[in-house]
Order: structure tokens, then C-alpha cells, then sequence
């Protein structure tokens, strides 16, 4: 007799088949999760920065860099053309005002200045001519009115007596006109001898003070000429170093030719290049302040220069108070430019983290400190620390300030 087999629900190959049906819904619903935004991803803290939020000053700055300059600097430009004949002194010396220099050589300017002097010369021994010649001529004049004097005075005399005797009838009506004629005669060649006087010393006057004059201006062209010959020896205007000299023995050099400065060690300044960003909130008055030997000083800006150079403009900034023992021309400063007053702000330290999320997130640190998760922020202005937070956080706060460049999209944090 047959005996029915009872057909098993579950055969081997059917539990292998739901086994594997399991394993591929498990990988499934892991992919799905993995790519959800819930994905976290283990931190080790020793690899990141975390920083505290809190309240405190903030005021707004900028870094830039400052080159300590003098705080006077005159420059040395050839006053006339010429080669270089000798140097008395190298690039660096310390000078005091009139020192000379280099000595410069123009044949052509020398040679103007001999014919100068001749021509002075001559002037001089022309109107030297001319005065004796005015002397002699004013002596002539003087003995011609003498001459005359005398002959008035006799005819004067002659013509007294013989009015006189011509009233006793000793002598006739002839003769006392004649002697009264004579009188008047003598009286005109007075008044003609006088104003040919007058006449002449105004003339000999005028003749003198147009050859003074010309011999004055004469002179004045032969100093002119000698102060020119003079410049070829480059002297130091001011007390002061000296600096940037370019100048070698046997070199021409043109007429206004750049040949070195002095700066004046009175005193310095530093000259700062600012980004053209800022252009329009600089201004005179404006602190800036930088560390030296770990002391604090303080600038201010005295002038702006305007122009922009490669998206860059400069200002000239001056110490306030004290300025640092042993700072040398040409050092460069680390400078913090103040672009507001102090306020109370809350403060979140500066780092790598703004470069990944422009300011508008971060990872907060949870309270027990062993995640940290994705928090919106907004950001306000900022300075060489610190960022001024105006929304998403509280003082006491802990956030990752380093860079967030090797989290990808991860929503949150495991620290380890």
C-alpha cells in the first residue's frame, strides 16, 4: 500500500532565496540611510579647533602691512647737467646741511662764466670811462659858470659907475649904455651858464644811474652764473642720511636728473598699503595699532593718497606718543586699521570654517560635548579675531572653528 509524502512548505532553496531577498533589502535600506542627510561621521578632537562664543568688545579693523619710513625725505636732483668728476661721500653717510656730496664738470657752463666776467669787466671799465669823463665835463662846466660869474660881476661894477658919474656929467650917454647893456648881457650868459650847469648834472645823473643799472643787472647775471657753476657741487640742503645715491665717477647727468635724498632722522612715518575696497572709509584721524617687542603702539593716519595702484591705495600714518626704541626705515609693521568704535558684540573666533560655509552655518558642539551638529548663524562684521555673530548663537556656545573641508555633507559629528 502507498503511503502519500507530504510536500515541506519550506525547501532548501527556497529559504536560500528569502535569505538573500533579506540581505538585499538590508543593503537597500543602509544605502538609503547612508545617502539621507542624518549621515554622521566619527571626529577625533585632537584634529579640530573648537572655540567658545562670547560676549565682549568688538571693534571693526583690517590688517595691513606699513614700511617705516622718515619722516622727511628731501630729494637730490641735478640743479645742471654734467659728468660726475668726484664723490666725497658713499650712500649711507650721515650729513650735515652744506656738506658736499659729488663735484660735477660742464666745460660749457664754465666757459659761460668767463665770458661773464669779461663782459662785467668791460662794463666796469666802460662806465669808469664814463665818469671821469662826466667829472672832466662837469669841472669844464664849473669854470665856464665861474668865467661868467666874473665877467657879471665886473660888468655889474662898470655899469654902477658910470651911472654914478654919468649924474655928476662926467661921463657920457654912450658909454652908460653901453656899460648898462654890458650888465644885461652878462646878466643872460649868468642865467644860460646856471641852467647849462643844471642841465648837464642831471644829464651826467642819468648817464651815471643807466650805467650802474647796467652794471648791476651785469652783476647780478655773473652771480647767477657763478651760483649755476656752483651747483655742480651737490651739497646736502638738510642734516640727514643719505640715501639712494646714483652717482659713479666719470657718469653724465641731465639736468634734473634724480641723484639720490636725504632723509631727515628726526623722526618716522609709516606708509601703509590698503585694499581699494576700503577706499571710502578711510580717512585722516583714523588709529591703527601693532605689536613691537611685545609692546603695544599706536598710528594715526595723517594723509591719504587717493590714488589706486593694482586695486591698492596708500596713506601715511604717524606715531602717537612714543615710538618704538631700535625700528629701523624700511622694516615693515603688521598693522590693525581700526574701522570703527568699540562696541559689546557677541564674538566668535575667527577660522578655516568661513571658507567652507561663508559664514552661514556651523557645527555646534552639543552640551555633553560628544556631537556636534550643523547650526544656521549670520555674521556681521569682523576683525583680525574675531567674527561679530548677530544671529544662531548664544554666549557660552561651543563651535569648530578649523576647516570643514574634510567633512563633505555630513550633518553631524562624533567626537571621539
Amino acid at each position: 500500500m502507498d503511503i502519500p509524502i507530504t510536500k515541506k512548505r519550506f525547501t532548501t532553496s527556497r529559504i536560500l532565496m528569502l535569505g538573500g531577498g533579506v540581505l538585499l533589502l538590508t543593503l537597500i535600506i543602509f544605502i538609503i540611510i547612508s545617502s539621507s542627510g542624518g549621515s554622521k561621521l566619527n571626529v577625533e578632537t585632537e584634529r579640530i579647533t573648537i572655540s567658545d562664543v562670547k560676549q565682549g568688545v568688538f571693534q571693526e579693523n583690517i590688517p595691513v602691512n606699513g614700511i617705516v619710513l622718515p619722516i622727511t625725505t628731501i630729494y637730490l636732483d641735478a640743479v645742471e647737467g654734467g659728468r660726475v668728476e668726484e664723490k666725497f661721500v658713499e650712500d649711507g653717510a650721515v650729513m650735515k646741511a652744506g656738506d658736499p656730496i659729488l663735484r660735477l664738470s660742464n666745460t660749457d657752463l664754465e666757459l659761460s662764466l668767463v665770458n661773464q666776467e669779461t663782459a662785467v669787466y668791460n662794463l666796469l671799465t666802460q662806465m669808469q670811462i664814463q665818469q671821469n669823463a662826466a667829472r672832466q665835463n662837469t669841472i669844464n662846466r664849473l669854470n665856464q659858470l665861474t668865467d661868467v660869474d666874473n665877467s657879471l660881476v665886473e660888468a655889474k661894477r662898470v655899469y654902477e659907475l658910470n651911472n654914478r658919474l654919468y649924474e655928476e656929467k662926467a661921463v657920457g650917454k654912450q658909454e652908460l649904455l653901453e656899460s648898462e647893456n654890458n650888465y644885461k648881457y652878462q646878466k643872460e650868459r649868468m642865467k644860460l651858464a646856471r641852467e647849462v650847469v643844471k642841465q648837464d648834472s642831471m644829464a651826467s645823473r642819468q648817464e651815471l644811474n643807466q650805467a650802474e643799472s647796467s652794471y648791476n643787472r651785469t652783476r647780478n647775471a655773473l652771480d647767477l652764473m657763478r651760483k649755476k657753476v656752483g651747483d655742480l657741487v651737490v651739497r646736502a640742503p638738510v642734516d640727514g642720511q643719505l640715501t639712494s645715491l646714483d652717482a659713479e665717477i666719470g657718469q653724465s647727468k641731465t639736468k634734473g636728473e634724480r641723484l639720490g635724498q636725504i632723509d631727515v632722522l628726526s623722526g618716522y612715518k609709516v606708509r601703509a598699503d590698503i585694499d581699494e575696497h576700503y577706499i571710502s572709509r578711510i580717512y585722516t584721524g583714523q588709529f591703527g595699532s601693532f605689536n613691537f617687542r611685545n609692546t603695544a603702539y599706536t598710528l594715526s593716519i595723517k594723509k591719504v593718497y587717493t590714488q589706486v595702484t593694482n586695486g591698492r591705495f596708500q596713506v601715511d600714518m604717524h606715531f602717537e606718543g612714543e615710538v618704538p626704541e631700535g625700528i629701523r626705515r624700511g622694516q615693515t609693521l603688521q598693522i590693525r586699521l581700526a574701522l570703527s568704535q568699540e562696541k559689546e558684540a557677541l564674538l566668535l573666533a575667527k577660522g578655516g570654517f568661513f571658507q567652507k560655509t561663508g559664514g552661514n552655518w556651523v557645527f555646534k558642539v552639543s552640551e555633553d560635548g560628544k556631537t556636534a551638529y550643523r547650526q544656521p548663524i549670520r555674521l556681521g562684521s569682523q576683525n583680525t579675531e574675531y567674527y561679530e555673530v548677530l544671529e544662531g548663537l548664544q554666549p557660552g556656545d561651543r563651535v569648530i572653528t578649523s576647516g570643514y573641508d574634510n567633512f563633505g555633507d555630513i550633518q553631524e559629528l562624533v567626537l571621539n
